[in-house]
């Protein structure tokens, strides 16, 4: 009875896991109904270096300090003196969770609110720099919320 039994469920794992292997969700898309042109394609796409994450980022577009706005320079001006900051929040970690930034050891990037005229909070602006506080050899400008970043020159 316990042969029976042992031999049930390793046939029944069998089957669950047998579409696990490289083909399996090529197998799973034309079971679907898929067409095996529209399987290949997905197939082939997720053997890129893109959709498995191993391609290496481009670097963030560069900015010059001139065509930051004003408020920037301003923010620029006071990581330099070391503050005081407008908010409680500005010189914090910054993570750089989704790796838009080149990578570094955690607490290398600091978050600094870049002031919106108009905007009853913080808004969305900041300057993210890297190194030692009070640099700005390693700042980067976002104008939306850290969704995409350029390199402030120079």
């Amino acid at each position: 009875m316990k042969r029976a039994w042992a031999f049930s469920c390793i046939l029944a794992l069998s089957a669950i896991l047998g579409g696990c292997g490289k083909g399996g969700s090529q197998n799973a898309t034309q079971e679907s109904g898929a067409s095996a042109s529209q399987a290949q394609l997905g197939r082939a796409a997720s053997d890129t270096p893109a959709a498995s994450g191993a391609q290496a980022r481009s670097a963030p577009a560069v900015v010059t300090k001139a065509q930051l706005p004003g408020e920037a320079a301003e923010t620029l001006r006071l990581i330099k003196a070391g503050g005081p900051f407008p908010f409680g929040e500005d010189g914090v970690l910054f993570r750089n969770s989704a790796a838009l930034l080149p990578q570094h050891p955690r607490g290398y990037y600091h978050a600094y609110t870049v002031r919106t005229p108009g905007s009853a909070d913080r808004g969305q602006r900041r300057i993210v720099c890297g190194g030692p506080r009070r640099q700005t050899g390693d700042c980067y400008y976002t104008d939306d919320y850290y969704a995409s970043f350029k390199r402030i020159a120079e």
